[in-house]
């Protein structure tokens, strides 16, 4: 007997799909992800673009402005400012996108369990939530910060717990919604594991919310990695990170102006374009938006 060949609807000849057709019509999200591909494509290329050091000390260069050799100019110990801007491109970047998604997982797979069995382990999770929650996010990732110890990787632990409970709330609301569909009624009545409900049906019907909360924390959690680094509890010296330089720019702003503006420059264009991201995607995913 012949196998017959699968014969998979196409779009007609000329359209576009529905998906990219939204993204190039969302020119402020264009502008984002236009945004956002310049300044990765310029840190990954920062030896390439920038022949300096990000962390050597040249003392006769200090205080440069900017010129054909230091193109945003020298910071108070010599260093090239465009050079410890790209590649504290990959930290701000690399960081506040690893943080949410953490964030995001565990959010997900705690407000999941939380939702879908109810009762004492909802009570214990939401309760936690509720003691997170009730103090200002940048108030407390400052004082866990201070608690852990200020460095580069404790600073990311104190975010990424500021940030849980906003997607185990989001989590915990699709499954209350879901756990009421036929379709997870049915899969109880035929004996399948809650587990195995969950996974199957549960979280691939709620991803699509917290993908959208995910992409417009990332901008957030740029600005709160920058934050901690400027009131010394992130990064430390000498690494070459957003915040920090303008810890030290700021004081410097009268009459070396290039050095804090360039680094809090950078810092407005990511967040800002991650936002821009962010409202693109919810427009597009989220079906309440349109």
């Amino acid at each position: 007997m012949q196998e017959q060949a699968v014969v998979r609807p196409s779009l007609p000849e000329g359209e576009t799909h529905p998906v990219w057709h939204k993204v190039k019509n969302n020119k402020l999200m264009l502008a984002g992800i236009l945004i956002i591909a310049l300044i990765l494509f310029a840190s990954l290329l920062a030896s390439v673009l920038s022949p300096y050091d990000p962390t050597k000390i040249h003392i006769a260069e200090r205080f440069q402005p900017p010129s054909s050799d230091h193109w945003f100019g020298t910071d108070e110990v010599g260093r090239d400012i465009l050079t410890r801007i790209l590649h504290g491109a990959r930290l701000s970047l690399g960081i506040g996108a690893a943080v949410v998604v953490a964030a995001g997982l565990i959010g997900m797979i705690l407000g999941t369990i939380s939702g879908y069995f109810g009762g004492t382990v909802d009570q214990f999770i939401m309760r936690i939530m509720d003691m997170i929650l009730a103090f200002p996010a940048l108030v407390l990732a400052m004082a866990l910060s201070a608690a852990l110890g200020p460095n580069l990787q404790n600073a990311m632990i104190a975010i990424a717990i500021v940030k849980i409970p906003v997607y185990v709330r989001l989590a915990r609301g699709q499954t209350l919604e879901l756990r009421e569909m036929l379709f997870v009624k049915a899969a109880k009545t035929f004996g399948i594991r809650p587990w195995r409900i969950i996974v199957k049906h549960i979280v691939p019907h709620s991803v699509t919310a917290v993908i959208i909360q995910i992409t417009l924390d990332i901008g957030d959690a740029i600005l709160l990695v920058a934050t901690l680094g400027f009131l010394g509890l992130g990064a430390q010296p000498p690494t070459p990170e957003w915040g920090a330089m303008i810890s030290v720019g700021w004081k410097y702003l009268l009459d070396y102006w290039w050095y804090p503006t360039f680094p809090g420059l950078a810092l407005f264009l990511a967040s800002g374009a991650f936002n821009l991201i962010g409202d693109g995607i919810r427009d597009i995913l989220d079906p309440k938006s349109n």
